[in-house]
């Protein structure tokens, strides 16, 4: 047993061929997306001035999420918008933005580079599909150096683009479970009805990871998340262990608040979830939380991701890189929480 982590990252020994592959893509998607390249007007641009005029939000189809926010018009049109799980400590609790100007590993700002913030001169302008009284502004002063500024809200969320989605058809960041932010938190492209995650279906199968990193491996049931995350997830989507808490009972869910903000996030989705390999798919359900949002329980039991899983395949600085069984028996205000050994 053990307690709960801060939201501090661990930095492990590095895995120098995995690595220096994944952090050449990474090298590559800065270049594209630095200063110079400003004029290309590519959904990865970085985010370098202050806006000079209201940015439009509207909502498009894109498989398979279904309707989702976009920037509206100008140079970006038509580029996907996410929100960040893990933000929501900053309206809970009045914490730093997770996605902001901090270090990281990676080298670059998360809110103008590797995440570029939605900002607005004005009231941002509702477009087709998008309702007006979800759309907001947060003052930021960590965006553009010495200036404040206001980024784009909808239903109190900060909107972002992604450095790896080059092109309006493309969405990368969609369920990208994020070690580089801090704390760390998922990505979701937003639902333009209610502004709750566009998650698509959840697909929970087994994985065989290590505890705590350094083992001995266990088999347990895990969620397939980062799905489209091709750059550094090219051999499939990623999995990720799931927790059940002993402080959850009658498919209700204990952990609210900063809990699911950050620390053990729902698993969430907007269909029937899927069973993987080695899964019974009569043990799968849902529980609708009191946001609105679906959370996929196993046996009747809500299920949870532990932000100290989050990895970047090959890039060392987060869990080396790979899977890792870290949230196993950690005794937290919420519970204690376990994975769930394969059937």
């Amino acid at each position: 047993m053990h307690v709960t982590p801060s939201p501090s990252r661990r930095f492990r020994s590095p895995l120098p061929a995995a690595a220096a592959l994944a952090l050449a893509l990474v090298a590559a998607a800065l270049q594209f997306s630095a200063p110079a390249r400003a004029e290309s007007s590519s959904c990865a641009d970085a985010v370098t001035t202050a806006p000079t005029g209201p940015a439009t939000v509207s909502a498009e189809t894109k498989a398979p999420f279904g309707k989702v926010l976009v920037v509206g018009s100008g140079a970006y049109a038509g580029c996907s918008l996410y929100l960040l799980t893990s933000d929501a400590l900053h309206t809970l609790s009045g914490a730093d933005f997770a996605c902001s100007d901090n270090a990281n590993a990676l080298g670059a700002p998360c809110d103008t580079v590797l995440w570029p913030a939605l900002l607005t001169d004005g009231a941002p302008v509702a477009g087709p599909g998008v309702d007006p009284t979800l759309l907001g502004t947060a003052s930021r002063s960590d965006v553009v150096s010495g200036t404040s500024v206001q980024q784009v809200t909808y239903a109190g969320q900060p909107l972002y683009r992604f450095i790896f989605d080059e092109s309006p058809a493309e969405i990368e960041g969609a369920n990208l479970f994020d070690p580089v932010t801090s704390p760390p938190g998922t990505w979701f492209l937003v639902d333009p009805a209610r502004g709750l995650p566009a998650t698509g279906t959840a697909r929970i199968q087994i994985e065989t990871a290590p505890l705590n990193g350094i083992g001995p491996d266990e088999t347990v049931i895990a969620a397939t998340m980062s799905n489209e995350f091709d750059a550094l997830f090219p051999n499939g989507s990623p999995t990720f262990p799931v927790y059940t808490s002993s402080a959850d009972s009658g498919r209700q869910s204990a952990c609210q608040g900063a809990c699911a903000a950050a620390y053990w996030q729902p698993v969430l989705t907007d269909k029937r979830p899927q069973a993987g390999a080695g899964v019974d798919q009569h043990a799968l359900g849902i529980i609708v939380r009191p946001d609105g949002t679906h959370q996929v329980t196993y046996g009747g039991q809500p299920l949870y991701l532990n932000f100290g899983d989050a990895y970047l395949a090959g890039i060392p600085f987060y869990n080396n890189g790979m899977p890792t069984i870290n949230g196993a028996g950690a005794i937290t205000p919420w519970g204690t929480f376990d994975s769930i050994p394969a059937p």
